[in-house]
């Protein structure tokens, strides 16, 4: 035998079985690796997550809480992930035969887990990356990132920040390459072949998933931009492009109304933007009704009855005035304060939440109204332009994502408007735990707390039916110093703008304001008690007969019709020449029934307000029905008795004397102990 004989690999000379089982071993060896690859890889990659999320995380907090949010993102669910995915891979060590079966099965059970993480730390990335590059604008803030990055992890080097960020989308798309390097060395007839074919295609469908959500996450946010632009900007916008295509969309549902085209239909994404509207709306009615809720409490903060001196004798009602001064100075005004930071404030912020969504739905039909007319130019031309099919693919991706997150929008919108009415239920709870709480210390002082049950439900009902009798008694009192309520006066300085109506309408058109009226909507009008206008249409657009449209003389809008009588003129004895003037015709215009003459009023006189007053100069003060007025001079300064000098709440200033009223003084009440 020669020397290069004697040198050659023995396996030459072994038998054909002794090389399948060299052979079996070699690919077992490469498996082997393989495995140890993947679990070591996973060992580190999940030690330098935990560095990331508790080490780094934890020393940046020279940086806003917003900018950890987007830069670290959903890490935290990222590692609660990884952390049992790694432990389940560590056990299959011990089950070393039915090893590559077990790490198939585990990849095939973590997929959905695995992607739903992952997809929402890639589509955040580059809005981190967008903060970083802002930080390398700043040197002393990017020096002390840096400092901070290279003390826990000196391999980042000076990638910083930028190294870590990627570390997770470099694992999520070697997992597809370590499972493709295990498949490669598992024998074709081996059991577990086919499941890590499974597997490896399952975690190549997770990156291509992956990768199409950010892409509709990128259009979602080039679409669902809330821009607060002026009349002037939005014209600065319009552009021939921009008419042509708003032109387009118009023709086409014009055409689809006329059912000259097909509409497209999709159930699926009908029913979710009929749920979203529903929500929408939901949100929209609370955050009225709450605007609402707020404008009537911080009206009766205003309000402070038991600031006023009714000379009263001591007894149960200074011990009221004691009480409703602490919870007019502590409770509700803490109530309010809540009620603005955990209603209201978040009811704003799940308001504008939705402008996002309703962007996305209305571009969606625009893409879609773009997608029908690009089927007719396909089966008219027969090809599409590259531009054109980009707006079929932004369709597809804009409603494809409605469809995954609108459910999930809707669902959360709903769970958030339900905790923001068990708050506003709470803070109701609340107020009324602490006025009873503070209405214990007064409750001590009153006369009737050791009162047995049955003498203190007499003194109830005896005090309530006195109580009565004296109410009635004041509302008689009153109403022989008021002016027949059937019958409005005039406003001061409106004879010119009656007799401007009068001339164009005639007199069986003039109406006046029974009570004041506070428009809601756009086209409703806003008019005070008393005003005159002019009846033009007795129902609305839409055929509603209880509003009437009507023109006050310079506005013309809607008024419910339930505040509205005939005004009736009377002629007067003297015939009005043709020459007269409007100021001469307009002295002539009375309510058919005159109103109860107003005694002259004394000087310094405590009175109220009977109709509500505007102040239209500096000269005069403003009046609500039912306010304390103090008469001052009962004339003007040229001694006219139709204007009274009075003063309310400190202000001092003209108004119509016959806007005033004495009350009468009712007899003495309160609390009385049964004898």
């Amino acid at each position: 035998m020669t020397d290069r004989e004697a040198d050659e690999p023995p396996s030459r000379t072994r038998s054909p079985d002794g090389e399948s089982r060299v052979s079996e071993d070699k690919w077992s060896l490469h498996q082997r690796l393989a495995i140890r690859e993947l679990i070591d890889t996973e060992v580190s990659y999940l030690r330098m997550l935990r560095l990331c999320a508790l080490d780094i995380r934890s020393r940046l907090q020279q940086l806003p809480q917003g900018d950890l949010d987007v830069l670290f993102s959903n890490i935290d669910d990222i590692i609660e992930v990884n952390s049992r995915f790694l432990q389940d891979l560590q056990e299959t060590d011990s089950r070393e035969e039915e090893q590559v079966q077990l790490i198939g099965n585990l990849f095939l059970e973590f997929q959905e887990a695995l992607e739903r993480v992952y997809k929402v730390y890639c589509a955040n990335y580059d809005q981190a990356l967008l903060l970083v590059d802002l930080y390398r604008k700043e040197p002393e803030l990017q020096h002390q990132i840096q400092g901070i990055i290279e003390a826990v992890v000196p391999q980042a080097g000076p990638s910083g920040l930028t190294f870590l960020l990627v570390i997770p989308l470099q694992r999520i798309t070697k997992y597809p390459l370590l499972l493709q390097k295990i498949l490669e060395n598992t024998l074709p007839d081996a059991s577990a072949y086919p499941v890590l074919q499974r597997a490896t295609s399952a975690l190549q469908d997770v990156n291509s998933n992956i990768n199409e959500y950010r892409r509709r996450k990128e259009i979602a946010s080039k679409y669902t931009k809330v821009e607060q632009l002026t009349l002037r900007e939005r014209l600065a916008r319009i552009n021939m492009h921009t008419l042509s295509k708003k032109t387009t969309w118009l023709s086409q549902l014009l055409k689809q109304e006329a059912g000259l085209v097909p509409r497209t239909e999709d159930k699926e994404f009908d029913d979710l933007e009929e749920r979203f509207h529903w929500v929408s709306l939901c949100v929209t009615e609370l955050k009225n009704n709450v605007a609402a809720y707020l404008d009537n409490l911080g009206a009766f903060l205003r309000f402070q009855p038991q600031d006023c001196d009714l000379d009263t004798p001591e007894g149960p009602v200074v011990q009221y005035r004691i009480l409703a001064r602490d919870l007019q100075l502590q409770a509700f005004p803490e109530f309010k304060q809540r009620l603005e930071g955990l209603v209201w404030r978040p009811l704003c912020s799940l308001a504008r939440a939705l402008a996002g969504p309703q962007n996305l739905i209305n571009k969606r039909l625009h893409k879609l109204l773009d997608l029908e007319r690009l089927e007719e130019k396909l089966q008219e031309v027969g090809r599409v332009t590259c531009e054109e099919e980009e707006a079929r693919l932004t369709y597809q991706a804009l409603n494809s994502l409605l469809v995954d997150e609108l459910p999930q929008f809707n669902q959360l919108t709903v769970q958030w408007l339900g905790q923001i009415l068990r708050t506003f239920m709470a803070l109701q709870r609340d107020l009324a735990k602490q006025v009873l709480q503070t209405a214990e210390g007064s409750l001590a002082q009153l006369p009737h707390l050791h009162l047995p049950e049955p003498a203190f439900r007499k003194l109830v009902e005896d005090t309530l039916a006195q109580a009565g009798h004296q109410l009635r008694s004041f509302q008689e009192d009153f109403e022989k110093v008021l002016p027949s309520p059937s019958v409005q006066p005039l406003l001061p300085g409106a004879e010119r703008q009656v007799q401007a109506l009068l001339s164009k309408y005639g007199p069986g058109k003039l109406y006046q304001v029974t009570s004041n009226v506070s428009g809601a909507g756009t086209l409703d009008l806003t008019l005070p008690r008393g005003q005159i206008v002019a009846l033009l249409q007795n129902k609305d657009t839409k055929g509603n007969s209880s509003r009437w449209l009507v023109d006050t003389g310079g506005h013309r809008g809607y008024v419910p019709a339930g505040k509205l009588e005939l005004y009736h003129i009377v002629p007067s004895d003297k015939k009005l020449g043709g020459q007269s003037g409007p100021r001469e015709d307009a002295q002539h215009l009375t309510p058919e029934r005159t109103l109860a003459p107003v005694p002259s009023i004394p000087t310094r006189t405590q009175v109220v307000a009977v109709y509500p007053f505007v102040a239209r100069s500096s000269h005069e003060v403003s009046l609500q029905v039912g306010q304390p007025v103090t008469v001052l001079e009962a004339q003007d300064k040229k001694g006219n008795p139709d204007w009274s000098l009075v003063e309310v709440d400190g202000q001092r200033g003209y108004v119509p004397s016959n806007f005033l009223a004495r009350t009468p003084s009712p007899a003495p009440w309160g609390w009385s102990l049964p004898s």
